[in-house]
Formats: structure tokens, sequence, C-alpha cells
């Protein structure tokens, strides 16, 4: 099956064009550590011949109704790298893009790999493009970002690169996407690419005696406050109400923020930030109500807050400890791990 034969595409004095046989030399020659590194290639240069079957490779694939789609970049006439898209499925198209050294740093791929993009929605008809880039290739997902590539997850183990198995960053760009360039582009991709923080919203219950009711759980040995990990695009006083509601059978009012804790990486976990909600005086009539949630909550106690400590880690207790005293006092305290923050003068 043909498809024609295959275009040049110019943005300026950048220039997608069709491998020709006078090229080979050219570029085989230009190949360095750089690219042999993120392609894994056996040696750094090639032979002529191993070009050369290659540049035949990507022609029959063209001729395949253009499964595999390789230009040369051009700039003020000067053979400065290649850009290809491989089709992986019907709608979708993979990206790849190299520049050699001495083209690095000047725009040049950023335009080109937009040169490519525009020609798989328009002429290749895709809805779809993405690329996987390792994370420690931080030019390549610079660009990706620039030519409108949004982060969407972490394919762990997918690359093998020197006989070990390497993690991918996976990125994706629609043909119904805004232009990078504009603003609801440009918020999208810093969304898809900034940090996410997990965050968790308990709650702080007392009887008229003053003890805190902690939560002896299943799944972990410490005691701790009632409450749960925040979801997507729920607020926190929304999220203790939720939790207390579906781990003990009470509804109460969200009220006065008393602690905030950042958690620091521990055990497999991410860092989090953990808010503390004051959710007020239990009566005994509403304890008696209590209905746990059996997955999560072996059981309940009421317990001096200078008790705590025999039945949670440091960090957990000093947290409820921190929590009651500022409730009391009508604060807020900030702490690390538990502990409050250093002063920084």
């Amino acid at each position: 099956m043909t498809s024609g034969p295959q275009p040049t595409l110019r943005d300026g004095d950048v220039v997608l064009r069709p491998w020709s046989d006078d090229d080979i030399d050219v570029a085989r020659l230009q190949h360095d550590d750089e690219m042999a590194k993120w392609f894994d290639f056996p040696h750094v240069v090639p032979s002529f011949a191993e070009h050369a079957a290659a540049v035949a490779r990507w022609r029959e694939q063209y001729d395949d109704d253009r499964r595999t789609v390789s230009f040369v970049v051009e700039r003020e006439g000067q053979l400065a790298g290649s850009v290809e898209v491989r089709r992986v499925l019907d709608h979708i198209g993979e990206l790849s893009w190299t520049l050699y050294s001495g083209h690095r740093g000047l725009g040049t791929a950023r335009r080109a790999v937009r040169l490519l993009i525009a020609y798989c929605f328009d002429d290749l008809r895709l809805s779809r493009v993405e690329a996987h880039v390792e994370p420690d290739n931080v030019a390549s997902l610079r660009l990706a970002s620039r030519v409108g590539l949004r982060r969407e997850g972490l394919a762990r183990g997918r690359l093998t690169r020197g006989g070990q198995q390497r993690d991918e960053i996976l990125l994706g760009r629609l043909a119904t996407d805004p232009p990078p360039e504009s603003a609801t582009g440009f918020r999208a991709l810093l969304n898809g690419a900034l940090p996410r923080k997990r965050v968790i919203a308990q709650g702080l219950l007392r009887d008229p005696r003053g003890q805190v009711l902690l939560c002896e759980l299943t799944y972990k040995p410490d005691w701790d406050l009632p409450g749960g990990v925040v979801e997507s695009g729920e607020s926190p006083r929304d999220a203790v109400v939720r939790e207390v509601e579906e781990e003990l059978g009470l509804t109460r009012p969200p009220g006065p923020l008393v602690a905030v804790d950042w958690l620091p990486p521990w055990s497999g976990w991410d860092d989090a930030c953990l808010l503390v909600f004051d959710l007020g005086t239990v009566t005994e009539a509403e304890a008696a109500r209590v209905v746990l949630e059996p997955r999560e909550i072996a059981a309940v106690h009421w317990c001096e807050p200078s008790t705590v400590v025999a039945h949670s880690r440091g960090p957990t207790s000093a947290r409820v400890v921190h929590s009651c005293a500022a409730a009391d006092s009508g604060s807020t305290v900030f702490l690390h791990a538990g502990q409050p923050a250093a002063d920084p003068t």
C-alpha cells in the first residue's frame, strides 16, 4: 500500500524532509554519547550499512500505510537531527526526536516537534500523540511540555536499557487539546507537571471529661484519630466530615483547624500534609450510637492525652497531644512529623 510521496514541512528556516541517501554519512557521524545513552544504541557511531538499513526501513514503513514516518530536521540548510512518529494504534502515534551535538539548545527541536505534531493531526488524522521519556531526561521532558504534551503517569519498568529495567514518564496530547501557548493549554500543562501532595484530614473528638477518641485500626498498630485521605476535588473540611461518618457513624460539623502536620516519606509512602479539625465534644448518648466500619476500625478508646504515647508511635502521639493543646488555647499549631516546627528566627 502506498501513501503518496512523503511531504516536506517548514517553519521558517526549520525544515522537516524525507531522508536521502546523501544524509546517511552526515547523520551517523554526528551521533554522540548523549544519543547512544537515551536510545540504548549498542555503539555510539553506527556503520554506514547500519544507518542505511535504518533509512531503508523507514521508507518501507512509510509506504506501508505510513506506519512510521521519519523526517530529517534541517536548519539553515544543515542537518540538525531527526523526528519520527510511529503508529501504535490506528488513532495513536508515538513520537521520538533527537538533535545532534551543536544544534541543541537553540529551539530547533521545539519547532521541529511542533511541525511533526501538526502533521500527525492534520495529515495522518491521529487523535492522540504520546511520548515515553525517562524521568532523568530533563531536556526531553522540558521539550515535551513546550510542545503541549501533558504528563499522564509513570510506567514503571517499561524500558530495558543497559540490561536494566527503567521507568518512563508517559506524556500525551489530544487533537482537541487547546494550544500550549493559550492560557487554558498552559494551565493544563502546569497542572499535569507540578508536584502533587497527599492530604489527610482527621477529627479531634473529646468527651465531657476531655478524653480524646482514638481508633484502634485493623491495618496498623498505632491508635490514631479518625479520618482519612482527602479525595480529588474534595475540601479537607468536607473530607473529615465524610470520614467520621463512614468510620464511626457520627455526623459532626467541622470545627476550627487546630493542627497542620507535615509527614515525611515513610515506609513506602510519599510525604503528605495532615490537617486536624476540632469536632467538639461528644455526649454520652452520641458515643453510644457509634457504629464502627469493621474493615478499618477494630475498636475505639477514650484516652487522656497523656496516655496516648502508650498506644502510638512518637509522631502520632505527639500530634494528638499538640492538637488537644491547640484546641484548648483556640490556636493552630504547625508541626513537622508531630513536633512543632523550629522557629526560623
